[in-house]
């Protein structure tokens, strides 16, 4: 459906986020709830077909139960303000969230975790058995993430409790005296990070991780917040706090405007790559992170290193429509990775409410004109493609697999539609 010229920038984004949510993400991934076995369906190649027998992402499927909490959320409070025109459709997209919402979850808290060791694994077989049982600290905190989102859901405490249980892993077993440590064995033994390394290297300690990290701890406060219980919350921001240090001392560099990406197991960095997706996501993500904690001079500092990224990210990657991937050693990947297509409009966003200049609403407009023309796959039980080439072409790539998922998009639309 085209842009209607005569609305606002705000409101041109909020219905094109509307359109994707109700009309493309969310029965996409409805159709891919496995009723046998559990979960999630975890791979559909280019040509749409679902390989049911696929490996199932714990990444994947956390971030799944972490979208369907948060979409019920939304369609509930959306029911109850409905008219009597959409109400009947508004309910039944908040039941059918709902029901995945707790489909995700049973599959999560019955498979995905490890009862013997604790945490979670990397990923299962098609029938929920361990297939990858690597622990990283990633796939921890995406857990936390999305328990607590459940939680805020469904107010069950056994979410809360699991995802407090998982907190605790992170901090006993995944941190050393000056940051996160990254991938281990099942039984929490020392493993190489290939799984969250890139472009060549192999990192002791990632910027992507921490952002994580941070994100995941971030969600749980939220949860907290809800159950107030005073001593979790303040161990989880003393946490918080840590992380917040990590970022403004060893990720972010003043000198190049940017975040640092890859790191050796002391901070230094190993890599000299510039990661616009992550910069833009990090831009908007750390800023509501800092913000949960009220606390004034905090959010300042946090705010204003994440307006350098933004504003960077803005003058470097940002072709008036859409962001391209990242630089790597002063060569630019000029592909359109859906993800990064996602964050942009939340970072633009998230900057234009900060300082209210225009352009940034303008460039977030934009965005999303992009992304509903180019990046959502026209073809009919399809969701967005992986990426978009440089001469304009769609990527082969699949559709669904371990890294593909409604989280960068749902969270997207929701926000955009919720942030004003």
């Amino acid at each position: 459906m085209p842009i209607i010229p005569s609305l606002s920038p705000m409101d041109q984004i909020k219905n094109s986020a509307r359109r994707m949510l109700e009309g493309n993400i969310v029965p996409f991934w409805l159709n891919l709830m496995d009723r046998e076995n559990g979960g999630f369906y975890g791979y559909m190649g280019y040509d749409l077909q679902i390989d049911q027998q696929a490996e199932k992402g714990c990444i994947l499927n956390s971030r799944i139960l972490w979208f369907f909490s948060e979409a019920a959320m939304f369609f509930e409070k959306e029911e109850k303000a409905a008219d009597a025109e959409n109400k009947d459709q508004i309910a039944a997209l908040a039941k059918d969230c709902r029901k995945a919402a707790d489909h995700a979850y049973a599959f999560l808290k019955d498979c995905c975790i490890d009862r013997e060791y604790g945490g979670i694994y990397w990923s299962m077989t098609y029938d929920g058995q361990p297939l990858d049982t690597t622990k990283h600290t990633y796939n921890q905190a995406f857990a936390c993430y999305a328990l607590g989102a459940y939680f805020r859901l469904s107010g069950g405490k056994e979410a809360l409790t699991l995802a407090r249980e998982i907190f605790e892993v992170i901090e006993t077993r995944c941190t050393d005296d000056i940051g996160y440590l990254e991938a281990f064995t099942r039984d929490w033994g020392p493993e190489s990070n290939e799984k969250l390394s890139e472009n060549g290297v192999l990192a002791d300690k990632t910027m992507n991780t921490l952002l994580h990290v941070i994100e995941g701890y971030a969600g749980l406060y939220e949860a907290e917040l809800t159950a107030m219980e005073e001593s979790h919350r303040a161990k989880l921001e003393e946490a918080m706090r840590k992380a917040f240090r990590i970022y403004q001392e060893k990720v972010f560099s003043p000198e190049l405007r940017r975040n640092l990406v890859f790191f050796d197991a002391e901070y230094n960095s190993i890599l000299d790559l510039y990661s616009y997706g992550h910069d833009v996501e990090s831009s908007w993500l750390v800023d509501w992170a800092a913000d949960l904690l009220q606390d004034q001079e905090l959010s300042e500092n946090i705010h204003r290193i994440d307006s350098v990224l933004a504003q960077h990210v803005f003058e470097d990657a940002f072709d008036g429509h859409s962001l391209a991937n990242e630089c790597d050693r002063g060569k630019v990947d000029e592909t359109r990775i859906w993800w990064v297509q996602a964050e942009t409009v939340l970072g633009f966003l998230n900057e234009w409410k900060k300082n209210r200049d225009p352009k940034f609403l303008e460039a977030a407009a934009s965005a999303v004109r992009y992304i509903e023309e180019v990046m959502v796959d026209p073809r009919e039980g399809s969701e967005w493609f992986w990426s978009i080439e440089p001469d304009g072409k769609p990527t082969v790539k699949p559709i669904v697999e371990p890294w593909k998922c409604p989280y960068h998009n749902g969270r997207f639309t929701i926000r955009a539609i919720t942030l004003f």
